[in-house]
Order: structure tokens, then C-alpha cells, then sequence
């Protein structure tokens, strides 16, 4: 868990900065700012980066050490002495304060919290907002911060889970393309990978996101007010046995997935011969697209 701070610098600061964004991220961890402290460095050593390679002008002799000995020892240089002097402490009570405020949380207060993290760790199905909350649960892990990553598990593994539930109760209202896609959507979201719904999203946006948003949000919320704790990242159901109540868990995911089977039969419409059609035309066009790339 000690590398998620140093990783996270390193991603943010991308690859000129890749090994600078290491070594801040390790000063993160060693001044306590936690993961704000490694995504702040993260981008303080991209765009260091960025203004000396603007600024330095070296002969074209030269151009092969600017990548792997100047721009690299500078930045590190510079995004450290900043961070240990005038941007670390600032970011050291932001941190306090946050890790102060998600344990003091008790109530109405939790299950907001919850509710919000769950709403977002389904909205987009593996999109940005998704990786914002992943990445705060994540970060909280250095803390010994558990609850927010469980709540990313049961917003993750909802979507799936709840679509196949509705698909089980009104068959007549998806197409055989979507039936198609189930059949991988759901084996996925047993490893927690949301993205095998996207397909079936993708045709009824509206009512596929807002099921699963209200789900995932009830299901957030009673997993911060039951204190249901995951200590690891990612796994899918194979790690639930890890978790501090497995079982209570399991409970907040099938409330999560009956709300979202039941809400999306209630909106989702009855598919039509026109809406087969239009998928068939569909296909049919996808599978055009990729005969012609291949002749090319």
C-alpha cells in the first residue's frame, strides 16, 4: 500500500516525468500528505517538465541527455524542494482534516458520504468519475481508510449485476444484441469490471444510468453506516472473504441489485421489431467496418 502515493505521482506526471514523479511521490508518503499530497505532485513534476523544456535550449548535439539526465534531475530537484518547503505542510492539514472528518462521520452523514462515493463509482461505468472515486478510495487505503473502498466494489459490481437481474425479470424488453452482451457483462462484473454493460447503456442511456446511479447510492449509504471495510483495491467477489463483514456486504449488494433490476423493468420499453432491426443494420455495419479495415 506504501507505493500507491509514489504510483500515483508517477502517473499524473506521465512519461518524461515518470521517475521524478516517483521519487516525489515517496516525499509525499514521508511528509504524511497522503494521496492529495501525490496527485498535487503528480502534476507538480509534469508541468516542471513542461516549462524546462521550454526554457532550456541546448544544442542538437545535447538533445539525447535532455530526457534521461536533465529534465528528469531537475524537476526532481525543483518539484522537491517546493513540496518539502512551501506546497507539503499546507496539503498535511488538508489531509488531517479530511481523514478527521470521514472518522468522525456518524448516521446521515455516512450514508451521504456513501451515497455520493456509490453514485460515483457507477455514473460513467469505468469513466472518469469513476476513476476519481476509485482513486480517492485507493488513496485512503494509506490510511488504514477502509470503508470508501468497499463502497467502490459494490458501485462497480451493481451495474452488471442489476441489468442481468432486470433482464431475468422482463425478458421481452432486450434485444438480442443486449442479450449477447450479458453474456460477458456479467462473468465481468464478478471480477468488478463495469465495462461489459457500456453496450447495453449505450441504447437506453438515460434509464440504464439512472437505475443503476439510485442503486449504487442506497447501497454506498448502508455500506458506510454498516462500517463495511475492504483493505484491498480490486478482485471482484473473489476477495468479499477479506472484507470485515463479508456478509453484510453481500447484503448491500443484492439490495443494490434488486433496486436497479427492479427500477430499470419498471422504465426500460418494450423493444420493438424496429429497434431488432436497427441493431441487426447495426451489426451488420460494425462487421462492414472491420472487413474493410482488414482488406486495407
Amino acid at each position: 500500500m506504501g507505493l500507491i502515493v509514489p504510483l500515483i505521482s508517477a502517473a499524473i506526471a506521465d512519461r518524461p516525468g515518470f521517475a521524478p514523479g516517483l521519487i516525489i511521490g515517496f516525499i509525499c508518503a514521508q511528509i504524511q500528505t497522503g494521496f492529495i499530497g501525490g496527485i498535487l505532485g503528480g502534476f507538480l513534476v509534469g508541468y516542471t517538465v513542461l516549462l524546462l523544456r521550454r526554457v532550456i535550449k541546448l544544442p542538437a548535439s545535447m538533445q539525447g541527455v535532455m530526457p534521461v539526465m536533465i529534465l528528469p534531475v531537475l524537476s526532481t530537484v525543483i518539484a522537491g524542494l517546493l513540496m518539502m518547503t512551501f506546497i507539503g505542510q499546507p496539503i498535511v492539514w488538508l489531509q488531517k482534516e479530511l481523514i478527521h472528518l470521514l472518522e468522525s462521520m456518524q448516521g446521515g452523514s455516512r450514508f451521504l458520504m456513501g451515497a455520493i462515493l456509490g453514485a460515483m463509482a457507477t455514473f460513467d461505468f469505468g469513466g472518469p468519475v469513476n476513476k476519481t472515486m476509485s482513486l480517492f478510495a485507493d488513496g485512503l487505503l494509506v490510511d488504514d481508510i477502509y470503508g470508501p473502498e468497499a463502497v467502490k466494489f459494490v458501485g462497480s459490481i451493481i451495474p452488471p449485476f442489476g441489468i442481468t437481474l432486470s433482464f431475468l425479470l422482463t425478458r421481452y424488453k432486450y434485444t438480442r444484441a443486449e442479450k449477447e452482451a450479458l453474456k460477458a457483462a456479467f462473468p465481468m462484473g464478478i471480477c468488478m469490471i463495469t465495462e461489459g454493460v457500456i453496450p447495453i447503456a449505450a441504447r437506453d442511456l438515460l434509464r440504464v444510468v439512472a437505475s443503476c446511479v439510485v442503486a449504487s447510492a442506497i447501497a454506498g449509504g448502508l455500506i458506510m453506516v454498516w462500517g463495511i471495510e475492504a483493505p484491498v483495491p480490486h478482485g471482484g467477489m473473489f476477495v468479499v472473504p477479506l472484507f470485515t463483514r463479508p456478509v453484510m456486504f453481500c447484503l448491500a449488494l443484492g439490495i443494490g441489485t434488486v433496486v436497479c433490476g427492479g427500477m430499470l423493468s419498471l422504465l426500460k420499453k418494450r423493444v420493438t421489431e424496429a429497434d431488432e432491426e436497427f441493431d441487426d443494420v447495426e451489426d451488420k455495419s460494425v462487421r462492414d467496418e472491420d472487413i474493410k479495415f482488414t482488406l486495407e
